[in-house]
C-alpha cells in the first residue's frame, strides 16, 4: 500500500497502454424519443397504493369498476409506452463494429479478450428466455384464482416491460450492462464518462487529474438528461486519468453547486482524517488486473451457508482485509463442512456501523477491506475450495447520504427515489428506489449483472425484499397468511416486476447462479419461476424458524410444544424451496441475543472451561444449542444458514464501532467510545481444547458433513 494525494491507494498510478482495438462489438445508436404515444412510462399505475384510486392507462373514469374491468384483461398493458427516462441506447449487436462519437471502439473495462465470447454465450446457452404464459401458478396453487385479476395485471405488466426493453434498449441482455456505457469507460483513444443526472444545469468532471479545476472539462447533456465528456489520450499515449486517482462530478443543481462520486463509480475510498468519500478510478495495467484462475462450483442439491462479513472476521478487535479472510477464514469454512459461503457489506458503505445496508456506491466493493482485485482474489480462492460465494445485495433502499450517495445526486429529491414520504423509509432512515423508473431498472439490474460477471459471485442474497413489495413496507403489518394480504392496493407492483426482470436476468445468463430473497410476509409464488408465473427466486429465508426458537426460548421447558416446533419447520409453501436457520446476524447484533447467550447468559463467562465444573444452565444449554440446530437443519428446508462464529455459540454480542448520538425526536444514544472490541470473532474460542466451545464447534462440524454424505 502507498499513499498519494492523501489517500490509501492500492498501487501507484501507472501509465496505460490499451492492448488491440476493440468495440463494442456492433454496438449501433438508437434514440428512444420521448414522442408522443398512447401514455407516459411514469403514468402507468404499476403500483397500486390504497390511499388513492388508481385507473387504468386509457381509463377516464373515476368508477372504481373500470379499475376492475381494466385488470382482469392484460392486454389492456400491452400498450407502446413512451421512455420518458431514455437515452441513447447503445444496442448490442454481434455483426458490426461502430464507433461511438468517432472517439474509437470502447472497450469492456479495458478488457478485450473475453468479449465477443460472452455475446456469443449470451446467445447460445447463455440467453434469457422469453415470456412464458404465466398461468402454472394457478395450478401450482388453486387458491391463487382468487386474485387472477391482480396476478394477471402483474404478469402483464412483466411482459410489457420484456416487449419495451426488447424494444428500445435490444433485450435484457444487452439492458443489464449498462457499465460499459454509463461511468467512465475507457478506449483505445481515451476515456468517455458519461452520468444520467436530468435535474443538473451544469456539469463536470474534476479530480486529481485536472487539478479540481471545474471550468476544465465541462460536460454536454443530450435530451435526455445523459452528461457525457470524452478525454483523449495524453500525448504519449497514458490515459487522461492515472489509476488511483480522485475524480467527482461538479454540477450546479437545484439544490446549489455539489460534487458528487460517480453513480457507477467501481472504487471509492475514505481518505485518513476526512469525512468524506471520494470516487476512485480504478483501471490498473493488464499485468496487475487479477485474472481468475479456478472455474466456478457447480450448484449444489442442498445448500449450507456460511454467513460471513469480512470487516468483522478477525479475532482481534479491527477490520479484516480480503486477503486474511481468503487465508484465515476461507479454509476454516471449508472444514466445517459448508459449501457456500454469504458475505455481508460487499457494497460500498460510507457509514460502517449500517452492517453493509446503507449503500453509497453500489459498483464498488467496500474499500475497508481492500481493493477490488483483493476481493476478486478471495473468491477465486473460495472457487478453488469449492466454495460457493453468495453476495448479500441490496436494491431494496440506499443510504439517505447526499455527500457520498445516490440520495439528492441531482439536487432533486426524486431523482433515483420515489419522492417525498414515499421515497423514504422511516425505520431505516433510508431512500426508496423508484422501480417504474426505466434508467433505475438499468442501474439496478447492471449492478446485478456486475457482481456476477466481474467478479464471479454465485448469486445472491436480496436484502430487504419485503419492504421492496409492499407500499407499507412490511412496517406495523401482521401477515396472517390471507391471500388478499399479497395481492391488493398494497402491493408495489412495480417492485415485483423489478424482482421478476432480475431473476430472469440471473437465471438466463447464469444457469448456475443461486438467487435467495429474505421475505418475512410469505408472498406465494416467491420461489415459482418466471415463466410460470412466479417471482423467480430459487430460496426464500425460513425467517419464521428463527424467531419460533426465540419465542420458546422465553418459555419454561414444560411450555416447549413439540407439534408446534415441527410445524413451523415444516410450514412452507409446496413446490418453493427455503433456507432454514436457527440464527443469523439479525440475533447477534446487539440489543438481541444469540441462542447460545439465551440459554447460558452469564454462565458463559465462567463455566465454559473443560477444568471448571459445569453448571446445570451450562449442560442445558449446550445440549440445546446442539439440538435446535439439528432439528433446524432436519426438518426446516431445502438448505441451511448459519452466521459466523454462531456454530460454537460465540459469546457476546456484536457492537459496531459508534459515537454517541441524538435522534430526531431527541433521544439520547450513548456509544461505544469507537471501539471494534465487540465488533469481531473469537474463533480461538472454538477452536481451544479446553474450552466447551470446542464441542459445540464439532457437533456442528458434524452435522454439516453427515449432511454432505446422507442429503
Amino acid at each position: 500500500m502507498v499513499y498519494a494525494s492523501g489517500i490509501r491507494l492500492p498501487c501507484v498510478p501507472h501509465l496505460y497502454k490499451s492492448s488491440a482495438p476493440s468495440g463494442f462489438n456492433g454496438d449501433r445508436r438508437r434514440k428512444i424519443f420521448a414522442g408522443k404515444s398512447s401514455k407516459e412510462f411514469d403514468a402507468s399505475p404499476l403500483i397500486i397504493t390504497a390511499s388513492e384510486k388508481v385507473l387504468v392507462p386509457g381509463s377516464q373514469s373515476d368508477d372504481p369498476s373500470a379499475v376492475t374491468d381494466q385488470l382482469e384483461t392484460p392486454e389492456t398493458v400491452s400498450e407502446d409506452i413512451e421512455v420518458r427516462n431514455g437515452i441513447e441506447s447503445l444496442q448490442m449487436e454481434d455483426n458490426e463494429n461502430v464507433e461511438i462519437e468517432d472517439h474509437g471502439p470502447v472497450t469492456l473495462q479495458g478488457k478485450v479478450s473475453s468479449e465477443k465470447s460472452e455475446v456469443k454465450r449470451e446467445v447460445g446457452p447463455r440467453s434469457i428466455p422469453p415470456p412464458g404464459a404465466g398461468q402454472n401458478i394457478y395450478e401450482i396453487d388453486p387458491n391463487l384464482l382468487g386474485h387472477r385479476q391482480h396476478l394477471d395485471y402483474r404478469y402483464g405488466r412483466y411482459k410489457q416491460m420484456c416487449e419495451d426493453i426488447d424494444k428500445y434498449e435490444g433485450g435484457l441482455a444487452a439492458f443489464s450492462r449498462g457499465y460499459e456505457k454509463f461511468g467512465f469507460i475507457r478506449s483505445d483513444t481515451g476515456i468517455t464518462y458519461r452520468e444520467w443526472a436530468p435535474g443538473a444545469k451544469s456539469a463536470s468532471l474534476i479530480g486529481d487529474f485536472n487539478n479540481w479545476n471545474p471550468n476544465a472539462d465541462i460536460m454536454t447533456q443530450n435530451e435526455f438528461g445523459v452528461w457525457e465528456i470524452f478525454l483523449p489520450n495524453n500525448a504519449d499515449g497514458s490515459p487522461p486519468i492515472p489509476h488511483g486517482s480522485r475524480v467527482k462530478i461538479h454540477m450546479d443543481t437545484p439544490s446549489g453547486i455539489k460534487d458528487s462520486i460517480p453513480a457507477w463509480i467501481k472504487f471509492s475510498v475514505q481518505a485518513p482524517g476526512e469525512i468524506p468519500y471520494n470516487g476512485i478510478y480504478y483501471d490498473p495495467p493488464e499485468e496487475e488486473k487479477y485474472v481468475f484462475q479456478h472455474p466456478q462450483p457447480k450448484k449444489p442439491k442442498s445448500l449450507r451457508i456460511y454467513e460471513a462479513h469480512v470487516g468483522m472476521s478477525s479475532t482481534e478487535p479491527i477490520i479484516n482485509t480480503y486477503a486474511n479472510f481468503r487465508d484465515d477464514v476461507l479454509p476454516r469454512i471449508k472444514r466445517l463442512g459448508y459449501n457456500a459461503v454469504q458475505i455481508m457489506a460487499v457494497q460500498e458503505h460510507s457509514y460502517y456501523a449500517s452492517f453493509g445496508y446503507h449503500v453509497t456506491n453500489f459498483f464498488a466493493p467496500s474499500s475497508r477491506c481492500g481493493t477490488p482485485d483483493d476481493l476478486k482474489s478471495l473468491i477465486d480462492k473460495a472457487h478453488e475450495l469449492g466454495l460457493l460465494v453468495l453476495m448479500d445485495i441490496v436494491h431494496s433502499h440506499a443510504s439517505n447520504n447526499v455527500l457520498d450517495g445516490l440520495n439528492m445526486f441531482d439536487g432533486t429529491d426524486g431523482h433515483y427515489f420515489h419522492s417525498g414520504s414515499r421515497g423514504y423509509h422511516w425505520m431505516w432512515d433510508s431512500r426508496l428506489f423508484n422501480y417504474g423508473s426505466w434508467e433505475v431498472l438499468r442501474f439496478l439490474l447492471s449492478n446485478a449483472r456486475w457482481w456476477l460477471e466481474e467478479y464471479k459471485f454465485d448469486g445472491f442474497r436480496f436484502d430487504g425484499v419485503t419492504s421492496m413489495m409492499y407500499t407499507h413496507h412490511g412496517l406495523q403489518v401482521a401477515f396472517t397468511g390471507n391471500y388478499s394480504e399479497y395481492f391488493g392496493f398494497a402491493t408495489d407492483v412495480d417492485a415485483v416486476v423489478y424482482l421478476m426482470l432480475v431473476n430472469d436476468m440471473i437465471h438466463g445468463l447464469y444457469p448456475e447462479a443461486v438467487s435467495i430473497g429474505e421475505d418475512v410476509s410469505g408472498m406465494p409464488t416467491f420461489c415459482i419461476p418466471v415463466q410460470d408465473g412466479g417471482v423467480g427466486f430459487d430460496y426464500r429465508l425460513q425467517m419464521a424458524i428463527a424467531d419460533k426458537w426465540i419465542e420458546l426460548l422465553k418459555k419454561r421447558d414444560e411450555d416447549w410444544k413439540m407439534g408446534a416446533i415441527v410445524h413451523t419447520m415444516t410450514n412452507r409453501r409446496w413446490l418453493e424451496k427455503c433456507v432454514a436457520y436457527a440464527e443469523s446476524h439479525d440475533q447477534a447484533l446487539v440489543g438481541d441475543k444469540t441462542i447460545a447467550f439465551w440459554l447460558m447468559d452469564k454462565d458463559m463467562y465462567d463455566f465454559m472451561a473443560l477444568d471448571r465444573p459445569s453448571t446445570p444452565r451450562i449442560d442445558r444449554g449446550i445440549a440445546l444449542h446442539k439440538m435446535i440446530r439439528l432439528v433446524t437443519m432436519g426438518l426446516g428446508g431445502e438448505a441451511y444458514l448459519n452466521f459466523m462464529g454462531n456454530e460454537f455459540g460465540h459469546p457476546e454480542w456484536i457492537d459496531f464501532p459508534r459515537g454517541d448520538q441524538r435522534l430526531p425526536n431527541g433521544q439520547f444514544v450513548p456509544g461505544n467510545n469507537f471501539s471494534y472490541d465487540k465488533c469481531r470473532r473469537r474463533f480461538d474460542l472454538g477452536d481451544a481444547d479446553y474450552l466447551r466451545y470446542r464441542g459445540m464447534q464439532e457437533f456442528d462440524r458434524a452435522m454439516q458433513h453427515l449432511e454432505e454424505k446422507y442429503g
